[in-house]
């Protein structure tokens, strides 16, 4: 396989130092917010980490609709370096509202439409990583993922507006209300700071994790059409 490009590892140091950098905003840079305290400091996080969880599960969607009308493997290898991607993410954002839901609401987890759905989501796409290792064909395991991935789309709109559909103690960005509790979620001009910039730096993140991902990819269906030739 050839060296990882100049370009890419380029990226890779350039996402380490916004992470860094993210980190500094959210931590010591925005000012703490007056009623729920330090704790509000995951929100910069949590909010974007799913933001680019939910982007990546949309792309996967994307890729399956791509590879169903071309029939080229690359897209279920696209497909599934995404759905691995925004797994990890979107487990990261459900572990960050936890511990943000601790001390607010008083308990780690609640069925709140917002919390089941966001939970739904990560158990649809786990199923598909699990159902995928059953089919051994390259092509029929593709086809297979490019439904699944275009149905599981579905969900990604539904958790985002669920808190609109549903009655939810969620907080509402902007919104002036909050959880259960009566706190404003406005954002002050160095909380904004902070915010937009977590959603530009974990973006960067996810495209050189999804780049290297897909490199990854590569070397794994070269190795295995080799099995594949070995075997017939």
């Amino acid at each position: 396989m050839k060296s990882k490009p100049t370009a890419l590892k380029t990226l890779d140091i350039v996402s380490l130092i916004l992470l860094a950098v993210a980190t500094y905003l959210a931590l010591v840079f925005a000012p703490t917010e007056r009623v729920m305290g330090d704790v509000q400091r995951v929100f910069y996080f949590h909010v974007a980490t799913a933001w680019v969880g939910l982007l990546g599960f949309v792309a996967a969607g994307v890729s399956g609709v791509i590879y169903l009308k071309t029939q080229n493997l690359k897209w279920d290898l696209v497909e599934q370096a995404a759905v691995e991607i925004s797994l990890v993410f979107f487990f990261i954002t459900i572990v960050l509202g936890s511990i943000w839901a601790r001390p607010i609401w008083n308990t780690w987890w609640t069925w709140d439409p917002r919390l089941t759905s966001a939970s739904i989501v990560e158990l649809i796409y786990l199923a598909y990583l699990m159902l995928r290792q059953g089919i051994e064909d390259p092509d029929r395991r593709a086809r297979f993922g490019a439904v699944y991935t275009l149905v599981g789309a579905v969900s990604v709109p539904i958790t985002f507006i669920s808190i609109r559909l549903f009655r939810s103690i969620h907080p509402i960005l902007d919104s002036g209300q909050n959880a259960g509790a009566g706190e404003t979620m406005g954002l002050t001009g160095d909380m904004k700071i902070a915010f937009f910039f977590a959603l530009f730096a974990f973006t960067v993140i996810f495209i050189d994790l999804f780049w290297n991902r897909i490199r990854l990819g590569q070397l794994q269906q070269k190795v295995e059409q080799l099995k594949l030739k070995v075997m017939e």
